[in-house]
């Protein structure tokens, strides 16, 4: 009987390329047997020519979604469940529940009166609302108020927890977590907060109103941290700064008028491990397509439209998601002709940046844009 193994060629010079004899096929189960193996049996597996996501592209629309996740408030409580949110889970990455790469994501619904446990973890961990009103986050004691398109983070390491004033209206929020990238690099830990429950013990939304003023920053505020001291990165002023930039420049030919949230100590990316980002695209703007590493999970913020990824066609809408996997060719455009489209995104940059492993490249024909074959 012939035996089967795993063995990667290639019949290209500098590559491996070794054929299969009785002779090696014995070896090989000479060293399973010691717990090692033969590299050239895998090295083309494992050192690909270009990065090869397993991820693939996947748009979840919101109209579908939506009344699902409203459904799981009759099944469970934010005491029996930890935390009641339907994840994304893309379907080359079920195995780590990712929506995409390394990044987690999932819709989050709660009520009013509802406050889910306090807690503390690893991961590194943001909100973006999506729709009601009331809802609020505590971080270390600070407590934030969220409206619509408020976008806030809670840093790897610091105690939070969520809740729907009892005057408000059901809540969705979008969480993004780098829960995959912590559990490969098996660094995670999770606490439940002795009190199950935080003390506020600052003025409510003061993080804002300290780091938040454009150009100005405290005489003598101290931070220490390495993420950004400032929470809450509200909508309104957001949208009025993509306006004022829309004006003044032309924008990025790939992303459109494309600003990044900020540490507004280090200008860097709000934490460590993930970056955010909001992008406008003008009344009929359609970007060129290009590339990159690096993972990107998008929301429509504003307005309707459509990317291209990997030459599959995803029509998008207000509250939409999708996602764009790592060294995925990808360009944006917006439906309408009178009206702009704003796409809220969070990606896993700053790890692609602080290893030194980012790049990017545009695409080289068609003046740009992919044809579309899907």
């Amino acid at each position: 009987m012939t035996s089967t193994r795993e063995n990667h060629r290639e019949d290209v010079a500098g590559r491996a390329n070794v054929a299969d004899t009785p002779e090696l096929l014995a070896y090989y189960s000479e060293l399973d047997e010691l717990k090692a193996g033969a590299l050239w049996t895998v090295a083309n597996k494992i050192e690909p020519w270009q990065p090869r996501s397993s991820s693939v592209p996947v748009l979840w629309r919101y109209a579908d979604l939506r009344e699902k996740v409203l459904r799981s408030v009759e099944l469970v409580s934010p005491e029996k469940a930890g935390r009641r949110v339907i994840y994304l889970n893309n379907p080359g990455r079920q195995d780590v529940a990712a929506a995409v790469g390394w990044l987690y994501s999932g819709l989050q619904v709660m009520h009013p009166g509802e406050v889910a446990s306090a807690h503390a973890h690893s991961a590194s961990a943001l909100r973006f609302i999506m729709e009601g009103a009331g809802a609020y986050t505590v971080v270390d004691g600070h407590k934030m108020t969220l409206g619509a398109n408020d976008f806030v983070l809670t840093p790897n390491g610091t105690w939070h927890e969520h809740g729907v004033s009892s005057d408000g209206a059901p809540c969705i929020w979008q969480d993004g977590l780098d829960i995959p990238l912590v559990n490969a690099l098996e660094a995670n830990f999770y606490a439940v907060h002795p009190d199950l429950r935080q003390v506020v013990g600052h003025p409510v939304d003061d993080m804002t109103a300290t780091w938040g003023n454009p150009g100005l920053r405290p005489a003598e505020g101290k931070w220490a941290k390495a993420y950004s001291p400032m929470f809450k990165y509200e909508w309104a002023p957001t949208y009025e700064a993509l306006g004022r930039f829309a004006k003044a420049a032309e924008g990025s030919a790939y992303d459109g008028v494309f600003m990044n949230y900020v540490n507004p100590l280090t200008g860097g990316p709000v934490m460590q491990t993930i970056g955010a980002s909001m992008q406008m695209l003008r009344p009929g703007e359609a970007t060129k397509a290009h590339r990159h590493t690096g993972s990107v999970i998008y929301q429509c913020a504003r307005g309707s439209g459509y990317s291209v990824i990997d030459g599959r066609r995803f029509d998008w809408k207000e509250r939409d998601i999708f996602c764009v996997p790592s060294w995925a060719w990808h360009e944006h455009a917006n439906a309408s002709d009178r009206d702009d489209a704003c796409l809220f995104s969070f990606n896993d940059m700053p790890v692609m940046q602080s290893l030194g492993l980012y790049r990017e490249e545009a695409f080289p024909e068609g003046g740009g844009h992919q044809p579309v074959t899907g």
